[in-house]
């Protein structure tokens, strides 16, 4: 996947297209990681690469779950407050009985099935607002599937800025080289692809 979104000819494409730019994100993030070093928390954060992709999974299962069900609200979670809380709290952990490829391959589940959904959904649909969520607006009833895409989108793009903070952490990667790794781009003397050697000037 090139390192921009392709040119768009219209909102649905546009609004497909830049969220798949920010889904594939993650995975030059965690290019060439190790499950030991996915684990790992080295930033004043609590977070490593792997319990934020497990968080960015939840996190579009949640919206995408609100837009396949627009314009209804979402069915309710009817487990007890221990089995929820059990499982907000795995969301922001990567275990020891985790892997970084299972949990690359359960995101690309759900950006697959979000892409799947966006090429078809209604955009003005209307996505109620859940009012039992502290953080979300008590004075608006509905949001539109198209509001929920630009949310999605920044949503992503936003802790994928998080995982480059800790990944250059880790080994001191940074995006572009990492795209060109992932990507085997030739190298050149301005750009190295992650797990090459450099470009002698």
């Amino acid at each position: 996947m090139p390192a921009m979104p392709p040119p768009i000819a219209d909102e649905r494409a546009g609004l497909l297209e830049y969220l798949k730019a920010q889904q594939y994100a993650y995975h030059a993030v965690a290019f060439g990681l190790t499950d030991e070093q996915a684990r790992q928390t080295p930033t004043a954060s609590a977070l490593s690469i792997g319990a934020i992709i497990k968080h960015v999974t939840s996190c579009q299962r949640g919206w995408m779950q609100r837009v396949a069900a627009a314009p209804e609200a979402a069915p309710s979670d009817d487990r007890s407050m221990e089995e929820l809380s059990a499982e907000y709290e795995n969301e922001f952990v990567m275990r020891e009985d985790e892997t970084l490829a299972d949990i690359l391959a359960a995101f690309d589940a759900g950006n697959a099935e979000a892409v799947r959904l966006i090429e078809h959904v209604d955009l003005s649909a209307a996505v109620p607002v859940p009012h039992d969520v502290p953080w979300f607006p008590k004075d608006v009833s509905a949001w539109s599937v198209r509001w929920v895409l630009f949310h999605m989108i920044e949503e992503l793009a936003r802790h994928a800025g998080h995982a480059d903070i800790i990944r250059e952490s880790i080994d001191g990667a940074t995006l572009y080289e990492l795209l060109a790794g992932l990507e085997d781009w030739e190298p050149t003397p301005w750009l190295t692809p992650w797990g090459k050697q450099p470009v002698s000037g």
